[in-house]
């Protein structure tokens, strides 16, 4: 059945697609499990969908922006929503897509952190995906850091897949040596520190704008294999 529902993925546009057992998320923060969302979930279907190897060539400010902020989480939305579809068309289950980005509502205005319904690069790293850079982004073997993420959530029984080794390179700080406002500190990110500095321009139409994705593209890794 796996097998079945990663080709049904990659069909719609994932690149890759993973599975976790609803037990792998037991140490989830309160309020930001597949659970919370869910209370029938016994298992998390994970797919990634990498962004062209192009985009990290060039000066991020606006194309970047537009299919990173834009169109690629438009585009794992409709992937969510047309996998949970067809798996309760060709299965007797329930499935439920999640939100790749907006909306959320956890907001620390003040230290200008959100965070999402469900993180999705940790439900990546539970479905065998990839582990956490030391950029916090998302690290798989064969896409580097490119793959945003995808989520949904079902009632059927799926076995977890193997967990992924680091391909991070130890003693590597590239990312972190590379950040101009020093967002990137014990693992973690400032959130606030990154945003002004990386999303806080406009274009004189009003449009958003990415002024920096440095800790991304410096990363040795970051096009993968």
């Amino acid at each position: 059945m796996k097998d079945t529902i990663r080709i049904l993925a990659t069909g719609l546009g994932a690149d890759v697609c993973g599975f976790a057992a609803i037990g792998r998320f037991k140490d989830a923060p309160k309020g930001f499990s597949p659970l919370d969302l869910y209370a029938r979930c016994r298992s998390v279907i994970v797919f990634g969908v990498a962004l062209p190897k192009g985009l990290f060539q060039i000066d991020p400010r606006l194309i970047y922006h537009h299919f990173h902020e834009t169109v690629i989480h438009r585009k794992i939305d409709q992937i969510a929503l047309e996998l949970a579809r067809t798996l309760e068309k060709q299965y007797t289950c329930h499935a439920l897509p999640i939100p790749c980005d907006d909306p959320y509502e956890y907001w620390d205005a003040e230290a200008m952190e959100g965070r999402g319904l469900l993180s999705m690069k940790h439900a990546a790293v539970l479905a065998g995906l990839g582990t956490l850079g030391k950029n916090t982004l998302l690290l798989n073997r064969a896409f580097g850091n490119r793959l945003n993420i995808g989520v949904v959530l079902t009632d059927m029984e799926l076995p977890s897949d193997p967990l992924a080794e680091t391909v991070c390179i130890q003693g590597c700080t590239k990312c972190t040596d590379s950040c101009p406002v020093g967002a990137i500190q014990n693992g973690t990110v400032v959130q606030k520190l990154c945003r002004e500095f990386a999303y806080g321009a406009k274009t004189a139409k009003g449009n958003g704008t990415t002024s920096c994705n440095r800790c991304r593209t410096v990363c040795p890794l970051a096009l993968g294999s």
